[in-house]
């Protein structure tokens, strides 16, 4: 019996961290943002990384959900999928996502916008994925973790976490050796210096966001999305 986890995150986010952690466990395989070539080729953007990301993924998005739904090697009773929920555009089509166990990784929106803009000047609602996450959820239902939940007490919320999927709790998900991993995608020497450094999840930081006069509209329009998951996630 295999449980395939989707973990839709918005990004900056603790979403590497915790595809680390999931990592960690010796019956889960993971793999990195799928979707993300199909997003490019889509889009047009031109993110660090754009010809390799191209060239790493399938750039259809059947391809990709025929991959995320398809044989896992022999062992693997956990397949972890992290993905970037802004990755979903609206022509993918949906009806794949009932083949997994969808769940959600949220961030207050002060937090995601302030840290966002110092990468990118003008992001979008679009941008943050929580529409798309409470698309998700409203049609699929599933755990909601909230990022500052899960810094202040990993075990509780993983615990409770893997409760939700089905899943038996790993103390091994609570570290893990530094350095690259061989799943990560090829975009991660541009990303994830941070994760790379670490051996588990970073302190929970109190310190107030920061967010420009210029994008405090942008957590207004965030945050009914915001509200709505965090009523459902799980607590330690």
């Amino acid at each position: 019996m295999v449980t395939r986890v989707a973990m839709w995150s918005g990004p900056r986010n603790v979403s590497t961290a915790l595809m680390r952690s999931f990592g960690a466990r010796p019956d889960t395989a993971v793999v990195d943002e799928p979707l993300y070539a199909y997003y490019l080729a889509a889009t047009g953007l031109d993110h660090p990384g754009r010809d390799a990301v191209l060239a790493s993924q399938p750039q259809r998005w059947q391809d990709v959900a025929a991959q995320l739904t398809g044989p896992l090697p022999e062992g693997v009773t956990v397949h972890y999928q992290k993905h970037m929920t802004h990755h979903l555009l609206p022509e993918v089509g949906r009806d794949w996502l009932g083949a997994l166990a969808n769940a959600y990784l949220i961030r207050d929106p002060a937090h995601v916008v302030a840290s966002y803009a110092k990468v990118r000047g003008e992001p979008t609602l679009a941008d943050l994925g929580y529409v798309q996450q409470a698309e998700i959820f409203r049609a699929h239902g599933g755990p909601v973790v909230d990022s500052a939940d899960l810094l202040r007490d990993p075990a509780g919320v993983l615990s409770k976490l893997c409760a939700a999927l089905g899943i038996g709790w790993d103390p091994a998900m609570l570290s893990w050796a530094p350095g690259p991993r061989d799943t990560d995608g090829v975009w991660a020497p541009y990303w994830y210096a941070s994760v790379e450094a670490s051996t588990g999840f970073a302190a929970y930081d109190p310190a107030p966001a920061r967010v420009p006069d210029r994008l405090r509209h942008l957590v207004e329009a965030a945050q009914p999305y915001y509200a709505e998951l965090h009523a459902h996630r799980v607590t330690a």
